[in-house]
Formats: C-alpha cells, sequence, structure tokens
C-alpha cells in the first residue's frame, strides 16, 4: 500500500475519530471517586435533619420555619443550606448520573463557593447575640461534607482535563505534520512498483 492510498483512508475516517473524540471529551469517568461522591451527597442529605442551631434543623433553615427567626438565623446560614442543596446534592447527582463534563464543572464551581458561604455562615453563628446558640452539627457537618465534595470534583475534573488536553496536543502535533508535508512528498514512499516489460 503506498503513502498515498494510506492517506486517502485516513481522510475518509478522520471525521468519526474527531467526532469519537469529541465525544469522549465531554464525559467523566469519576471510577472510585463516584462512590465517595454519592456517599458524600447522602451525608449532606442526612446533615439537613440534623440541628443546624440550637434546635432548628437544616430543612427549617432552608425554608425558615420552626423558630429559624427566633433563633437569628442570618443570611448567610440560609444561602449556605440553599447552596449545598442546589450545588452539593442537586448538581452532584445531576453529574454522577450524566457523565457530562461541563455539568461537573458546575458542581466543583458551585461547591467550591459554598465551602466559602459555609465558613461564613458557621462565623456567623459563632459570633451571633448572647443567648442565642452556635453552630449545630447538622451545620458543621454539612459544612465539612461540602468541603470533600469539592475535593472530590476537582480531582475528577482535572484529572478529565489533563486526558483531554493530551488528546488536543496529539491532534495539534498531528495536524501540524500533515501540514509541513509537501505535495509531492507522499509519492516516493512505499514499495517501488517494479518495471513493466
Amino acid at each position: 500500500m503506498s503513502g498515498g492510498s494510506g492517506d486517502a483512508d485516513f481522510e475518509a475516517y478522520r471525521a468519526d475519530i474527531e467526532a469519537a473524540e469529541r465525544r469522549v471529551a465531554q464525559e467523566i469517568d469519576p471510577g472510585g471517586r463516584a462512590l465517595v461522591v454519592a456517599i458524600g451527597v447522602f451525608v449532606l442529605l442526612g446533615s439537613f435533619l440534623l440541628p443546624h442551631t440550637g434546635s432548628v434543623r437544616g430543612w427549617d433553615v432552608l425554608f425558615a420555619d420552626n423558630g429559624a427567626r427566633e433563633a437569628l438565623v442570618t443570611l448567610p446560614s440560609r444561602l449556605f443550606m440553599w447552596m449545598a442543596l442546589v450545588f452539593g446534592v442537586g448538581f452532584s447527582l445531576l453529574a454522577l448520573l450524566t457523565r457530562r463534563w461541563t455539568v461537573a464543572w458546575v458542581a466543583l464551581a458551585g461547591t467550591a463557593v459554598t465551602s466559602v458561604v459555609g465558613l461564613l455562615a458557621v462565623w456567623s453563628r459563632q459570633t451571633v447575640m448572647a443567648g442565642h446558640p452556635g453552630p449545630g452539627i447538622g451545620l458543621i457537618l454539612s459544612w465539612l461534607t461540602v468541603i470533600v465534595l469539592t475535593f472530590h470534583w476537582a480531582r475528577v475534573v482535572w484529572a478529565r482535563t489533563a486526558v483531554h488536553l493530551a488528546a488536543e496536543a496529539q491532534r495539534r502535533e498531528h495536524s501540524a505534520h500533515r501540514q509541513t508535508r509537501g505535495l509531492l512528498d507522499g509519492l516516493g514512499d512505499g514499495d517501488p512498483k517494479p518495471p513493466v516489460e
């Protein structure tokens, strides 16, 4: 087979190969981290049932009832619990189910911001006026769980990025090599044909 014929065969399948690469690049494979994330999501859901501050549970903070106003639950606590529900539970489950890279990025970014808001929520409960309860076990557990989720989503997303960048670099090298070849460079490749008598 001559070099020119091999290039023609490759060109016939190039679009299919590039479409498969793009499809694979859009997916994640969390591997064993999927189990850790799934456990983290259920721990986070369980922390909503535990006391957030005093006798006020996490669900009560979300909906501002059952003594949340009397315990002076502030905006950082409410914002943290909503963000933990949306990003820590919602987008984490969505990313695990769909295995889409962009959804995993949203889960990572959301849980990272939620971790910082959780720090603010714990701090705001520690500096509440005298006579009001401080942070409860539910708040501390949910904050630590969101930090664990952030760490694991970062590992999943960055591992995918490294593979994706390696595939792009290989594609660029191949393209650059093909562009440097001239029109007549492929004619001398392959086995010479015997002269016809």
